[in-house]
């Protein structure tokens, strides 16, 4: 019997659908650098219940991920991707992104 994840865990889960959907509308790159990138990075973090749709999820290169993820320059980054995100997303708010209990 598999392990049971959390409905915190399933909703910050990026299905493949989205991540489809994603790569589709970054057309395949980073939206930092503009390499060859993959589309499984959240603009708000999963460990602040960003949640795995596409109006939080981004293509990054590995290396953009990387500097993303460990803050070296996230701050700026983050401020780029949520401009990038509301630009696509019209009505696009940032709370709307965040895993709810209740």
């Amino acid at each position: 019997m598999g392990k049971m994840k959390s409905a915190r865990t399933k909703a910050t889960d990026i299905p493949r659908k989205v991540k489809e959907a994603v790569y589709e509308r970054d057309n395949g790159c980073c939206v930092w650098c503009g390499k060859q990138g993959i589309p499984n990075a959240h603009c708000t973090p999963r460990s602040k219940g960003g949640l795995g749709i596409e109006e939080n999820v981004l293509t990054l290169c590995v290396d953009c991920h990387h500097r993303y993820d460990n803050g070296n320059g996230r701050a700026e980054m983050q401020q780029y991707f949520m401009e990038y995100l509301k630009r696509k997303y019209p009505n696009w708010n940032e709370e709307k992104l965040i895993y709810r209990r209740y």
